[in-house]
């Protein structure tokens, strides 16, 4: 049985866009990493989902990289053993190959587009385009003023917190967790979910399949960043690679931390972001503010709390927008596609990557 996992490279949030597809696209990171180009409805991500599948069928692990726009489509596939793979190059994740056919390459899917048919279609194209950008846009301003709200109260709620006490609590989790030596290496570098067209979607299944010991941290305000800071800056000083993702708000700051090689992960859970799944120990950093501060300020943190979440239902509604102009576009150009010859373009590829096995 194979450990495949499930990442996103990609993430909305209230600054835009949020990608780290530059740093999974490192040339050290990879033996063949595929390009793909193309546009709306010409196959890219059933292209990966089925050389993905194959190589599953091999015995291979696979990580699959998910879209934030649409989490039923691929961004990309990875299959970590052989070095290899394969990512969506186009807008907004734009890649280009920096050591061409050494290392990365274009694998071009728009050239199977019928262009005669698809310029009688210009106006179509044109308005669905423009109809799910400006929706993007209404989405991130809307992320961006949910923002400000939750910053407002974190910072409200942080003066009330007993900084010693969450050091003394970190400080024994390294203590009793970290011991002995890793392998090193290089961390990976991975966003964990994201708010989609489909709602908060987070990979929690990735955090069990990988840390069979899992701390909660029971965080509604992002007290947790500094604790997951130490425990990274931690296990790197022990040589204990990581798996850090990022909280898509705050790029800087480490919401989920994943030690593959001890069995042992740290994830934030809030509402909109609960785990659910079996869990070692719970850490309620809530109960580390005082009780009187929260008396003191809990109406202006329900008013807070109440705006940020309207406001990012605001911003779910126009993700929605933007998938249904996508759905149209692709629905326009489709029947423009020759999805022989993609078929036979994806047994190539996938008969090239079975040699490295």
């Amino acid at each position: 049985m194979t450990n495949t996992t499930h990442f996103f490279l990609g993430a909305n949030s209230g600054q835009g866009f949020q990608s780290l597809f530059s740093r999974f696209c490192e040339p050290e990171n990879h033996y063949d990493l595929l390009v793909l180009k193309g546009g709306p409805g010409v196959g890219k991500s059933t292209m990966m989902r089925t050389i993905g599948k194959a190589m599953e069928d091999q015995g291979e692990t696979v990580e699959y990289l998910y879209c934030s726009g649409d989490p039923s489509s691929l961004d990309g596939i990875h299959i970590p053993r052989i070095r290899t793979a394969i990512v969506d190059g186009t807008t907004p994740h734009v890649v280009e190959p920096r050591f061409p056919a050494a290392i990365d390459r274009y694998v071009n899917l728009g050239q199977f587009y019928n262009v005669a048919a698809a310029k009688e279609r210009r106006q179509d194209i044109i308005c669905h385009t423009r109809t799910g950008s400006a929706a993007y846009q209404r989405a991130y301003r809307a992320f961006g003023a949910a923002r400000q709200m939750e910053d407002s109260a974190a910072a409200l709620v942080l003066e009330g917190l007993d900084a010693g006490k969450l050091l003394r609590r970190t400080d024994g989790i390294i203590g009793r967790e970290m011991r002995g030596k890793g392998s090193g290496g290089s961390d990976t570098f991975r966003f964990l979910g994201s708010l989609t067209c489909q709602g908060p979607i987070w990979r929690f299944d990735s955090v069990r399949t990988l840390c069979p010991k899992i701390y909660q941290l029971q965080d509604t305000y992002g007290l947790a960043a500094p604790m997951l800071q130490r425990l990274h800056a931690a296990a790197s000083v022990r040589c204990f690679p990581s798996i850090v993702c990022p909280d898509p708000e705050h790029i800087e700051r480490i919401q989920h931390l994943l030690l593959p090689e001890l069995g042992l992960a740290f994830v934030t859970s809030r509402e909109g972001m609960a785990c659910t799944c079996p869990v070692y120990r719970r850490v309620r950093l809530d109960a580390m503010v005082d009780a009187a501060h929260y008396k003191r300020y809990k109406s202006r943190l329900r008013f807070s709390n109440r705006v940020a979440g309207a406001l990012r239902e605001e911003g779910l509604d126009a993700l929605r927008e933007a998938k249904a102009a996508h759905d149209q576009l692709e629905a326009v150009y489709r029947p423009y596609v020759d999805f022989k010859s993609v078929d036979q373009l994806v047994h190539e590829e996938l008969a090239r990557i079975e040699r490295y096995l």
